[in-house]
């Protein structure tokens, strides 16, 4: 996966929208628009907020790897997560 992908996947599992991601890293939204659409790369300030705010996606992000014992998720992971607990809870 690239990271303009995977930008889009954290942003849809850790906000409600382009608006509040771009909010919480004080992002232009038109820069995180183009990332997204055009799958242009990131820059290196935009990806260490990303890491900075959110440092359990920093392996999967840089590197395409979990580790899980480490605290080392991905998105897909976290949203299983927040499902299986709003189902036992």
């Amino acid at each position: 996966m690239d990271l303009a992908r995977k930008i889009r996947a954290i942003r849809e599992a850790e906000t409600s929208g382009r608006q509040e991601f771009c909010d919480i890293l004080g992002v232009n939204k038109g820069t995180l628009t183009r990332i997204e659409q055009t799958g242009q790369v990131p820059k290196g300030d935009l990806l260490e907020e990303v890491c900075r705010k959110w440092p359990k996606y920093t392996l999967w992000l840089m590197t395409d790897k979990t580790d899980e014992s480490c605290g080392q998720i991905d998105p897909e992971t976290e949203v299983a997560r927040r499902e299986n607990s709003l189902k036992a809870g």
